[in-house]
């Protein structure tokens, strides 16, 4: 069995357990990544690059919470969806290869549109 599904199967049990598919719904899902990742950026929030690095290292289980707070959400999200999360990432990445070809965009932060 892939990790992917060991812990979607675990997610799973989880909701099941509490009778909570009745609200993940896509909508709800969709808006607790957001939230979730909202609660990971703040954080990062004021903080420069350097004060960043420093409060990472110091509060990583924290961040690791918010981090896993995210994916469970949209592991479910996919699975609720029927998207098998490791195919469309991959495809994505292809994707993304062909939109930003190493020798346009390396080095580059410019949108794919614009290279």
């Amino acid at each position: 069995m892939s990790e992917v599904k060991s812990i979607t199967d675990k997610i799973k049990v989880f909701r099941d357990e509490r009778d909570w598919m009745q609200f993940h719904d896509p909508k709800n899902m969709a808006v607790s990544i957001i939230l979730e990742a909202s609660e990971l950026l703040e954080h990062f929030q004021w903080k420069t690059t350097e004060e960043v690095e420093k409060y990472a290292q110091q509060n990583l289980a924290e961040i690791r919470d918010e981090i896993a707070d995210i994916a469970l959400y949209l592991f479910e999200l996919a699975d609720n969806l029927g998207i098998n999360l490791m195919s469309a990432m991959e495809e994505k990445l292809r994707k993304n290869e062909l939109k930003y070809p190493v020798e346009k965009a390396k080095g580059k932060h410019t949108k794919y549109d614009k290279l």
